[in-house]
């Protein structure tokens, strides 16, 4: 496909997702589908297109003085990929697989290159109008910037499984996807954001992965599960389990020590776990469904940590999921609390006395964290709040109050929080 061609797509998948509602994943695929001549560079060139197009999508039509798909896309080509205004011209008057020829108000808005610092609060952040405000009481005047960094793509992240091999041999394994050490934790490693016309490298492909060396894993998401503290030996219970990551982190934590329960009450979330947890080398975990009847039966007042892997917005992954920033309400945040607010008080029946929650979301919202940490421990006198962690490393991450934020803009991750709830020795609720 030639660059008009190649545009004139990306403009179509963004009106799609925009009239229709669609997740961006199934309109790339529906356009893939009935575009057959696509060859795969083709299909990453317009994949890339349309993620940055949504990932600036506020900012974009600021600049532009248009809110249009096009808009976007023809922003993106001049102020992201730097591309000459000769190039742009080209690609969009090229007969006939063009969108058409650029007009005189989108040549002007090349060259007045609008500055995004007179722009308002949220079209500097890059987010809709109603969510600014929870940026600024998170990030106060950082707000734009953190926003920004939320714009952005992400890195692949890696974790080495220590159940299976060590740092050191995994980053050889790792030689031919050019990871480097990520920083923070020796387990970590990166690869760079690919270039957003290219795709990038399939981890699958090495034949480590199959061995269970290492898994996918946002740093942050490491991060967070390091801050269940020691685990060696421990009754765990990971009670938001999901797809099984931070299961998995914990269990490499423990060495295959103690008994790690893993729980959610969608039992299609945890279809994958048991196959990972094989391939993993992971001997100490039982995966509980809800199809099982009361399948918590048994665990009452005995688990030394409840990880609670919260539903939430997402807002912190938006890097890696840009439409669901456009897609967000106000009703599903308040939804999202009450569900917080459940698994929360669900978790308190399982610790035992001296035993603690490891409270995470994936949101940088204070309404999904501080906010349901203080109602909980309103209704929760028994619990009282501790630093995050004391790992060395990742104390520069704490708030004043003890809680770990990690973002894009301060910690290069995805957005993470994190807080430790810990019982009396004497008493769990």
């Amino acid at each position: 496909m030639r660059d008009g061609g190649r545009l004139s797509a990306a403009i179509e998948v963004l009106t799609e997702i925009e009239t229709r509602h669609r997740p961006v994943k199934l309109a790339l695929k529906s356009w893939g589908d009935s575009a057959r001549y696509a060859g795969s560079k083709d299909r990453a060139w317009v994949s890339g297109l349309v993620m940055d197009m949504l990932r600036r999508r506020r900012s974009l039509a600021w600049r532009m003085g248009d809110e249009s798909p096009r808009a976007a896309a023809l922003g993106v080509l001049a102020f992201d990929w730097t591309w000459p205004l000769d190039r742009i011209a080209e690609a969009a008057g090229d007969e006939p697989h063009g969108p058409g020829a650029l007009t005189e108000a989108e040549t002007a808005a090349f060259t007045a290159s609008a500055d995004l610092a007179a722009a308002p609060p949220a079209v500097q952040a890059d987010v809709p109008d109603w969510i600014e405000p929870s940026f600024r009481r998170a990030f106060g005047e950082a707000a734009g910037g953190e926003g920004a960094a939320l714009s952005e793509r992400a890195p692949i992240d890696l974790r080495v499984n220590l159940l299976k091999t060590d740092p050191e041999r995994g980053a050889k394994a790792l030689q031919p996807l050019h990871a480097a050490p990520a920083g923070v934790l020796a387990t970590a490693f990166r690869i760079a954001a690919p270039d957003p016309t290219e795709r990038a490298g399939a981890v699958e492909t090495i034949p480590a992965f199959s061995k269970g060396w290492f898994e996918v894993q946002d740093l942050g998401s490491q991060i967070a599960a390091a801050c269940a503290g020691e685990v060696k030996g421990a009754q765990v219970l990971d009670l938001c389990a999901g797809g099984g990551g931070k299961t998995l982190a914990l269990a490499a934590m423990m060495g295959n020590t103690g008994q790690i329960y893993a729980y959610d009450s969608d039992a299609r979330r945890l279809a994958d776990t048991i196959r990972r947890g094989d391939r993993a080398g992971i001997r100490n975990l039982q995966v509980r469904s809800p199809v099982t009847g009361d399948a918590l039966k048994g665990l009452d007042g005995k688990m030394d940590v409840v990880f609670i892997d919260a539903p939430c917005t997402g807002t912190g992954a938006w890097r890696r999921h840009p439409d669901t920033k456009w897609r967000l309400k106000p009703d599903t945040l308040k939804q999202r609390m009450a569900d917080q607010d459940g698994v929360l008080d669900l978790g308190v029946r399982f610790v035992k006395p001296g035993g603690r929650i490891v409270y995470v979301t994936c949101s940088v919202l204070p309404e999904e964290d501080e906010d349901r940490v203080g109602a909980f421990l309103a209704r929760q006198p028994g619990f009282r709040l501790k630093p995050a962690t004391d790992h060395p490393d990742l104390l520069r991450f704490l708030t004043p109050q003890g809680y770990l934020r990690l973002s894009p803009a301060s910690s290069d991750t995805d957005g993470f929080f994190v807080a430790v709830l810990e019982t009396s020795p004497k008493a769990s609720s």
